[in-house]
């Protein structure tokens, strides 16, 4: 390692680790503050509370690494140009590009420490903070459901039970996926409800359970009218259940979302899920084909159709009772429209799962990206200062924010393809970084001039390059 190697890695380092502390602080200070009425006025130990801010740490720096990263090279550079070491550096014959390599260097360790904490350390402390919280929201109280399997539920004022079972539920927002409830709340009736997804909140005072669902059917069975079957099909309900208030027991559970799995574990949850579509394809073929049979009259179904009583002209199910084909087109309807909000909730599930795996990626990769951008523009202005280093330190952050956040928007609707949702800030980037590194050489780095009104003089004079449309001159 030569000595200029050595210095200019030395001169990153102290910027770095108070740039690292100095925003890590404030990033957690501002989600504690956040979450700090679900923390207090609940009777909860301090060693609780210390666990839960502790937990929110990670999350805090996976953000602030790539962050800190940006501002250190912007600043350093910035530094060394306003002291004349970069003239000094040109002048014994030190190319600025070869300033550019020991921090790569520098950008690709951190690049991989973020990787790694991304991909090891924040997951589990995402998944212990969300068992945390819903030990902590038991003291509300509220719910406390387990995904995968059927929760008994006993009403406190002997009405019940219920069975109730759900493949998945966010801890943050209550949204469900996939519910099945078993109601035997009415003595002689029994009912069985499906919904393609739902939301699970209480009611002011804490005893009724609220579940709103969307796109799912319902049987219901009268034990004293045997010979009666109700079919109700629904696109949004509201399920009450009632008397069931703090009737649920704290349980951590190991199912995780896409937040709390490595890369590893999102690969094998998006094979799972595409190889779920497939079965949903297969499923609605088959659905169609049925269809179609039934409408042609062919095989069973024609069978059981000339059997029908005049005056319906009816169709059945093998195995199933004769229905009228009106009857018949409505149960085809229903069930086509049940597999469409199944197969979107699975296709929206998949893609948030490859969207966390390409988000994991590019925030680690934004290291040497923010290299590539810091270094030129940091020689390139060497007066701009504390201002410059938070000017362009937001620009960047912030267009990588919205550009994600809308990202992950559009590839959960599925507008976009998770890889180019997420990765199109970091192509810009890094076209931009290409673009500046390779104009790197041509600069003086000189402390005279490079500021701020060169900034606006140079843009000026770009725009005055733009064509005008026939018949208008330009400014003077």
């Amino acid at each position: 390692m030569t000595i200029l190697t050595r210095y200019l890695l030395r001169a990153h380092i102290g910027p770095f680790l108070f740039a690292f502390a100095a925003l890590t602080g404030l990033l957690l200070v501002n989600a504690v503050a956040e979450r700090l009425e679900g923390l207090v006025g609940k009777g909860l130990p301090v060693d609780i509370i210390l666990e839960a801010v502790v937990l929110m740490l990670p999350h805090t720096i996976a953000l602030t690494l790539p962050m800190a990263l940006l501002a250190t090279v912007l600043y350093t550079f910035s530094e060394l140009a306003t002291h004349n070491e970069i003239v000094a550096m040109s002048g014994a014959g030190v190319q600025p590009r070869r300033l550019f390599l020991p921090v790569l260097f520098f950008g690709l360790v951190i690049g991989g420490v973020t990787f790694l904490f991304n991909d090891r350390i924040l997951p589990e402390a995402n998944h212990r903070l969300k068992n945390l919280r819903s030990s902590i929201q038991q003291k509300s109280p509220t719910f406390q459901l387990n995904e995968g399997v059927v929760n008994l539920i006993n009403a406190g004022n002997g009405v019940g039970p219920y069975f109730l079972r759900v493949d998945v539920i966010d801890p943050v927002t209550s949204e469900l996926t996939r519910v099945v409830i078993h109601d035997m709340s009415q003595q002689g009736v029994r009912r069985t409800t499906y919904a393609a997804r739902g939301q699970m909140k209480l009611n002011a005072s804490f005893t009724d359970l609220h579940l709103r669902l969307y796109d799912g059917y319902s049987y219901e069975v009268n034990s004293r009218k045997e010979e009666e079957f109700t079919r109700t099909n629904f696109v949004e309900q509201l399920y009450v259940m009632r008397g069931v208030g703090d009737l649920f027991e704290d349980a951590s559970t190991d199912n995780r979302s896409d937040r709390e799995m490595s890369i590893a574990m999102l690969v094998d949850s998006r094979s799972r899920r595409l190889a779920e579509l497939e079965g949903l394809r297969e499923e609605a073929l088959a659905t169609a084909r049925r269809a179609v049979d039934r409408a042609l009259g062919r095989g069973a179904v024609s069978d059981s159709a000339r059997a029908a009583p005049p005056p319906f002209v009816a169709t059945a199910v093998p195995g199933g009772p004769v229905l009228p084909r009106d009857e018949v087109a409505r149960s085809v309807a229903s069930t086509s429209r049940s597999e469409m909000g199944r197969y979107s909730t699975v296709y929206r599930f998949a893609n948030q799962v490859g969207v966390e795996i390409n988000k994991k990626i590019v925030i680690s990769t934004s290291c040497i990206i923010f290299v590539l951008i810091g270094v030129p523009i940091g020689i390139r202005f060497p007066r701009g200062g504390v201002n410059m280093v938070i000017v362009v330190s937001s620009f960047v952050i912030g267009v990588y924010q919205v550009g994600l956040t809308n990202g992950e928007d559009w590839a959960d609707r599925g507008l976009a393809s998770p890889f180019w949702s997420m990765w199109a800030p970091s192509f810009l980037f890094l076209a931009l970084g290409i673009f500046l590194l390779s104009r790197m050489g041509r600069w003086t780095a000189a402390v005279r001039g490079s500021g701020w009104r060169e900034i606006w003089l140079g843009t000026r004079r770009l725009a005055s390059r733009i064509p005008l449309r026939p018949g208008r001159r330009a400014p003077a």
